[in-house]
């Protein structure tokens, strides 16, 4: 074995199964160190164009106490998140899509894509703002390249000694996009040439920083003007405090002027000074140790910018006046000694090399996300591994030329700063919630990181929005609602193993053991029935479940609240039947999500349907969580079909029932069961004649909480022995009903009425016939035994008959059917109490009297409820 290698999915639809393939070790690319690799890129571009055209600015508007604060409060939230950055890098392989990977894996697809588009449109506005800053410099360098001009005399109403000029919109616009094209046509050139040209930027900002800092430090004895007082104690008191007025739109101070500033708007005019650390973690396939690069990299990179921007924080403010601070937007150029041109080309190459890194990067994250499939709108961005993305290319320029237009640096600044930071929030809440499940495939390299940091990261990141602009705000998080809602609704489903999905499993297995093993009181007692399926004959091919199952399902919860399982049983070895099982549950699954219901899918392979459900209902669910129900069709074609062997399944099935202590309830007349479309009128009527722990009430009060039968009445038939028992039985019932907060109408039936009214005539029809199906199947009976010399036998075991007994069944059921049909004949759903099969009858025989109960009533159900009560008379 020489090699191994594995293969994250490519695709959230490609499921979480990882593949591993042994191969032989093939030369690879070469691959970038820590220095190169991620120090550079992320010094690159956290040192751009803020620092050089406009923080000087800050520190003479700001003063020097808040400047400080300022860049603390900046780059606190950039270290944290690097720190999050680190642990969720360290944790596994990276591919491509950077922050938009890292986010998608952790918080789901759905997470990682609002935020990873985001992050697009930040990184492309990104790309206008540091063309925008190269085009400024260019043109307050050779101010004759300006095609139109703009002349300053007067600063806070006051005229100045020496007219300033400032580039003109025009110019920067006319400019900036003829730069973004050019930069478009060397991004078309391929990565391999934008990496031959970036070391190129990296010694102009080195050398750039020495001439400014040389200048600051000789500024007393080589720039005697007025306006440099050198490294003076007095000009560090005087610019200690803040400053915060109006200015123009290009910051020279103005009373009349639109823009006010204040600490919150410096914030998100200084934040993009702080941004870039993602540019580590963007080449992580270029680098030879991630997990060890992008921590040490990265950190290096922030701590290195944030020393840099305090110490310039102290200098600037010590070396010049505040007003030398507010009105020289290029103070760096002018103090840098000794070659202060050398300032202005590091500058352009600098910020030049930054709008590339955007325009380059940005692209690749909108392949990236098109490539996960997961909106089908972004296809048009799809590339294959190792091309280059020119259409995404092509729109990123036009998002590039459409903010260059704008031409107000300013303005396009804090648009950056909230794409950003919603990006920075992600990855905090990422590593945050994946740090506080620790589940076991939560094992990153980097330990220096706390949840608590997460934690305080995101929350900074939500502050300093809502300190730029809360408008901002709002609309930036409008804005990703807005794409998590379209891929939620448009998106293809998949599943990453995101920490969304480990919070439901650990939040689901405490309920569970919070729940424990106890009873549940009556009061949080909820419906959890087990569907059973499989039918009394066969469905057509491809159907795995009768269709009126589930809206009878959705009928016993509350506001569909509340988990349905479905199970089906197939016959045979588990060993030849496995991929059939598997396939049978892929199609019950469908049938469930199409008929809209909260419910999970079970196969079970077992030697016949008495062994499976017995299986079933002695180890389906955990602790509290077990099926409660068990809800089956009532097989009305046995005798038509001549299934001779369902009535043994169908008697074994409720007694397993029985002993399992679950209630059930048999559904008759299923086809005709109407959908939630379906309005009914009349009565729910509910015949009560054993005690089941309110079961039958609770279900009619359920029923009623649907559409379909919000428009009906119940009334509830109760039996007395006498007639004088009745009228107490009716009070006692209603003030029972009262108690329970259900309303109902109360009716009485004594057993001398009963005995004395005279039946329906196809009861007695029904009678009759199940008479002589019964004889003539204790004929055969006797017959068999007297041949075999055996005992009686009946579904291949020994059994008593007593046939006054089985009389007196028959003759009961037939009083209930004619009731239910005197009564009930109009109801639209009638209620009648499951009777438990009698001891050592033969299943034949049940099955009779089951029919004879069920006789020309279309819409029935048979309920039995188990040793416990479902309602309570208290609050």
């Amino acid at each position: 074995m020489t090699g191994d290698q594995i293969q994250a999915p490519p695709s959230p639809r490609d499921g979480g199964d990882v593949s591993i393939t042994l191969e032989r070790s093939r030369p690879t690319a070469v691959k970038s160190g820590t220095l190169m690799g991620v120090f550079v890129p992320c010094l690159q571009n956290i040192m751009g164009i803020i620092y050089y055209i406009r923080f000087s600015w800050i520190v003479g508007m700001a003063g020097i106490g808040e400047s400080l604060l300022l860049v603390a409060f900046c780059g606190s939230c950039t270290f944290l998140t690097t720190i999050s950055l680190s642990a969720i890098a360290t944790n596994g392989a990276m591919k491509g899509g950077g922050p938009y990977y890292l986010i998608g894996r952790a918080l789901g697809p759905e997470v990682g894509v609002s935020i990873g588009l985001c992050f697009f449109l930040g990184n492309a506005v990104a790309g206008a703002m540091y063309v925008l800053g190269a085009v400024e410099t260019f043109l307050n360098a050779v101010p004759a390249a300006g095609i139109f001009k703009e002349t300053v005399t007067k600063v806070n109403g006051t005229a100045i000694a020496e007219p300033i000029t400032r580039p003109s919109l025009h110019d920067l616009q006319i400019y900036g996009i003829v730069v973004t094209i050019l930069l478009c046509f060397i991004v078309f050139g391929g990565v391999k040439m934008i990496n031959r040209v970036a070391p190129a930027f990296l010694v102009p900002v080195v050398f750039s920083l020495i001439c400014i800092f040389s200048g600051i430090l000789l500024a007393r004895h080589d720039r005697p003007a007025v306006a440099f007082t050198g490294l003076s104690s007095e000009s560090f008191k005087e610019n200690w405090g803040p400053a915060y007025q109006r200015t123009n739109n290009a910051g020279i101070p103005d009373p009349n002027g639109k823009i006010y500033w204040n600490f919150n708007a410096l914030v998100g005019l200084f934040f993009p000074a702080v941004t870039g650390i993602m540019a580590g973690s963007n080449r992580s396939a270029s680098l030879k140790d991630t997990q060890r690069s992008i921590p040490v990299g990265t950190l290096a990179a922030t701590l290195t910018t944030s020393g840099l921007y305090l110490v310039s924080v102290l200098f600037f403010g010590s070396v010049a006046t505040r007003d030398k601070l507010l009105t020289d937007r290029l103070l760096t150029a002018t103090i840098a000694w000794p070659f202060p041109a050398i300032v202005y080309i590091g500058i352009i190459l600098s910020t030049l090399g930054a709008a590339l890194q955007s325009l380059t990067g940005a692209p690749r994250l909108l392949a990236a996300i098109a490539n996960d499939d997961i909106l089908p709108v972004l296809n048009y961005f799809k590339v294959v591994d190792g091309s280059e993305p020119h259409v995404a290319t092509f729109f990123t320029a036009f998002i590039c030329i459409g903010c260059v237009v704008i031409g107000n640096l300013d303005l396009i600044s804090p648009t950056i700063t909230m794409f950003y930071l919603l990006c920075y929030a992600g990855v905090n809440l990422s590593c945050f919630l994946l740090d506080l499940l620790d589940a076991p495939s939560w094992r990153p390299r980097w330990k220096f990181h706390h949840w608590s940091f997460s934690l305080v990261g995101a929350l900074l990141c939500i502050v300093i929005m809502f300190l730029i602009s809360w408008a901002f705000t709002v609309v930036s998080l409008a804005l990703a609602s807005l794409i998590y809602y379209y891929v939620s609704i448009k998106g293809k489903a998949g599943d990453w193993g995101d920490g969304f999905k480990s919070a439901y499993f650990q939040l689901a297995l405490r309920s569970l053991r919070s729940l424990g093993a106890s009873q549940v009181h009556p009061k949080n007692w909820y419906p959890i029935p087990l569907i059973f399926c499989r039918p009394w004959g066969k469905l057509p091919e491809n159907v795995p479940c009768h269709p009126k199952l589930a809206d009878f399902a959705n009928c016993m919860k509350k506001k569909g609240r509340g988990m349905s399982i479905f199970i089906s049983i197939i016959d045979g070895d588990y060993h030849e039947r496995a991929e059939d099982a598997k396939t049978a549950c892929r199609q019950l699954s469908t049938y469930i999500d199409y008929k809209q219901c909260e419910g999970v899918a079970e196969i079970v392979v077992a030697p016949n349907m008495s062994e499976g459900f017995r299986g079933i209902v002695q180890t389906m669910g955990l602790g509290n969580l077990k099926p409660n129900i068990i809800v089956m069709r009532y097989p009305e074609i046995w005798r038509r079909e001549n299934l001779t062997e369902i009535p043994a399944t169908f008697v074994g099935i409720i007694n397993d029932c029985i002993v399992a202590n679950k209630a059930v309830v048999i559904v008759k007349g299923l086809d005709e069961w109407p959908n939630e479309y379906q309005r009914q009128y009349g009565t729910i009527d509910l015949y009560w004649i054993v005690r089941d722990g309110g079961l039958m009430l609770l279900l009619s009060q359920l029923l009623l909480t649907k559409e379909s039968f919000e428009g009906c009445k119940i009334q509830v038939f109760c039996i007395a022995e006498e007639d004088s028992d009745a009228e107490g039985l009716k009070a006692d019932v209603k003030k029972f009903l009262y108690d329970l907060r259900m309303q109902a109408e109360v009716i009485v039936i004594s057993m001398k009425s009963w005995e004395g009214q005279g039946e329906q005539q196809e009861s007695i029809e029904a009678f009759s016939a199940a008479q002589r199906r019964i004889a003539s199947y204790l004929g055969e009976m006797k017959e068999r035994a007297q041949r075999d010399k055996t005992p009686l036998m009946a579904d291949g075991k020994p059994v008593v008959v007593n046939e006054q007994q089985v009389e007196k069944f028959l003759y009961t059921t037939l009083k209930l059917n004619s009731t239910i049909l005197k009564y009930s004949r109009m109801a639209a759903v009638v209620f009648v109490s499951l009777p438990p099969p009698p001891a050592n009858h033969p299943a034949f025989f049940y099955m009779e009297y089951m029919d004879l109960l069920v006789e020309n009533v279309p819409r029935l159900l048979i309920v039995r409820g188990y040793r416990r009560d479902v309602v309570t008379l208290f609050t």
